[in-house]
């Protein structure tokens, strides 16, 4: 069975695949400090509870926290008898490599969505995750990641309001009633909203007008479902899009080496 591990700023994902669907999906906050011991009681207990017995030999990891790589790393070779593919690293081929200046590191999350939208969707495309950061990224008729923007995250703009300004608090992030808000938190909620919608139109025209070649737009991330129940923003919305990237490259990795 494959493990694919995503590990981001904020949380970190782990799914088994069988080969054709995701047995099992488990996130647990990203801490550098966690050992791989901690790692495989975590995994393990969560797999029991589950009543999933299967056996793991292999695993690819896409780590935009590099200092988190080396305990996952002697999880796999303590835990799983195996040496894991790293997106990013040069032994881990990528299906089209990226075509941006010379000497840019691309994080590993934006060349693993580019592989999964590409896999999907075909060329073309602008992908919109909502993560710690919202990325925007454009994939080429070939499957090349070329480029595109970083923005704040969603929840990282609320926190900054909330630390930042000793009146304003904590709020979650939800659709407003109104856009015009008639007390704190429904005003935060409401610049937050629908200002993010914003955002996301019109980066993705700008894209689109300098790509100059229709494009679709793919939204990813555990928000973009709550920006598309108020607004048409793209054109397909996937909850998996980056564990199945993971699947891609290393399938890729297999039937190239």
């Amino acid at each position: 069975m494959l493990l694919c591990i995503d590990t981001g700023n904020t949380n970190t994902v782990f799914s088994i695949w069988d080969g054709e669907k995701f047995l099992s999906t488990w996130r647990t906050s990203t801490e550098w400090q966690r050992t791989a011991d901690q790692y495989f009681v975590w995994l393990s207990t969560l797999m029991k509870a589950e009543d999933l017995h299967v056996k793991i030999n292999k695993v690819i990891i896409s780590s935009t926290v590099p200092r988190v790589v080396f305990n996952l790393r002697l999880l796999c070779d303590r835990y799983f008898g195996c040496r894991p593919y790293v997106v990013g690293k040069p032994d881990c081929l990528l299906p089209t490599n990226p075509r941006v200046d010379e000497g840019t590191i691309v994080g590993p999350d934006r060349l693993v969505n580019a592989a999964g939208a590409y896999d999907r969707h075909g060329g073309d495309l602008i992908v919109v995750d909502f993560g710690t950061a919202t990325t925007f990224d454009v994939v080429a008729h070939d499957g090349a990641y070329v480029g595109g923007a970083i923005a704040p995250g969603v929840n990282l703009s609320l926190e900054a309001l909330h630390h930042a300004a000793a009146a304003l608090p904590h709020v979650d992030i939800s659709k407003p009633q109104a856009v015009i808000g008639t007390n704190t938190v429904h005003c935060m909620q409401s610049g937050v909203f629908w200002g993010y919608i914003g955002l996301v139109r019109e980066i993705c025209a700008r894209i689109k007008a300098e790509y100059d070649q229709p494009m679709k737009i793919i939204g990813t991330g555990g928000l973009a479902p709550l920006f598309e129940q108020a607004v048409t923003l793209f054109d397909e919305t996937e909850d998996d899009l980056t564990m199945h990237g993971l699947t891609v490259i290393y399938q890729y990795n297999k039937d190239n080496s």
